[in-house]
């Protein structure tokens, strides 16, 4: 069976915003725009998600709220100098794509 997935937009405030049990219950994968993806109709993911005051996105909010971060950063990344862009440290961001 194929996973589902929930998206929500929530600040993370660092130590305690996953804390230990969350973390081995809960599949969490963050996102630029403070975008988190975690498993739908899971009951510790619905917690969480209250926990951090998450407000709940569609698949199709979440992808247009990383997109907007995306083109932000890469035009800030476009607008560097080329000795700026030489340094192999310093890739252009990549497009993303979220899952179902």
């Amino acid at each position: 069976m194929a996973k589902t997935y929930q998206y929500c937009v929530a600040e993370n405030w660092g130590k305690g915003f996953i804390d230990h049990d969350e973390s081995w219950r809960i599949t969490f994968k963050g996102y630029p725009a403070n975008v988190w993806q975690v498993p739908a109709y899971n009951k510790h993911a619905n917690l969480w998600i209250s926990k951090v005051a998450g407000t709940v996105k569609t698949k199709d909010e979440a992808q247009a709220l990383v997109d907007a971060e995306v083109q932000a950063a890469q035009a800030a990344w476009d607008a560097q100098t080329d000795e700026e862009k030489a340094d192999p440290m310093n890739t252009r961001p990549a497009d993303i794509t979220l899952e179902e």
